[in-house]
């Protein structure tokens, strides 16, 4: 017997060069279609690709009934759930791109019911926002307060309103806020029904809260001169 020991370098390894045809043989997943259930694998979508390429009807439902006893068998949770036989005709109907031609044994899920299309969001575009920086709540809450009769109640209300609008402006535009421009808006979106002059009520200063930076304190030298 030869006991001749053979020693290969790493950068010997490192040159040799694999034929392109090699390469060819090797299947990578970044080249294959994308899969339509990805927990099934690669395997099962391929069972089910080929039993829609099946011509033959009552072979093609054989086949279909075999790889539902597969994924059966492979996913045991499955049978935790009372509803599991339509789960399965589903998914298998969804990775056959509806396109298995069988007799089911279950009602399966269809394409419009597999990707529904959302219904549009509904908008209430009954009445256009006035002033975007106020908001289309103060300006219901103006519109409601305006029908309202003269009493004592809606005088607080128009208070609180026409405050809440001054403190709104000075967040939108800092230097041109004012009484006056926030009582004629006042005015505009009520319609004219809340007519105030700046001498009839009392808006509040609101002012911006500048943060002090807390400097931090100096490290005490702990070291004793001797």
């Amino acid at each position: 017997m030869d006991d001749t020991i053979y020693e290969v370098s790493t950068q010997e390894i490192g040159k040799t060069e694999v034929a392109p045809e090699v390469l060819n043989m090797i299947p990578y997943n970044t080249g294959m279609e994308p899969l339509l259930l990805a927990e099934y694998g690669r395997n099962i979508q391929n069972l089910v690709d080929f039993c829609v390429s099946i011509p033959d009807r009552e072979e093609r439902t054989r086949c279909a009934y075999s790889i539902a006893d597969i994924m059966m068998i492979l996913f045991p949770a499955l049978k935790k759930d009372h509803n599991n036989q339509k789960k399965i005709w589903d998914h298998i109907n969804i990775m056959s791109r509806f396109e298995l031609d069988i007799d089911f044994p279950v009602p399966v899920i269809n394409a419009e019911e597999a990707n529904p299309t959302p219904s549009p969001i509904p908008y209430s575009n009954s009445r256009e926002i006035l002033f975007r920086y106020y908001g289309r709540h103060i300006q219901n809450m103006v519109l409601t307060v305006a029908d309202m009769d003269d009493s004592e109640e809606r005088q607080n209300l128009i208070g609180v309103i026409a405050n809440h609008m001054k403190k709104l402006m000075l967040a939108h535009n800092k230097e041109g806020v004012s009484d006056a421009k926030v009582l004629r808006d006042l005015c505009f979106m009520s319609e004219g029904k809340i007519d105030i002059l700046p001498g009839d009520i009392y808006l509040h200063d609101y002012q911006e809260v500048v943060q002090v930076k807390q400097k931090q304190g100096k490290k005490k030298n702990n070291k004793q001169n001797y």
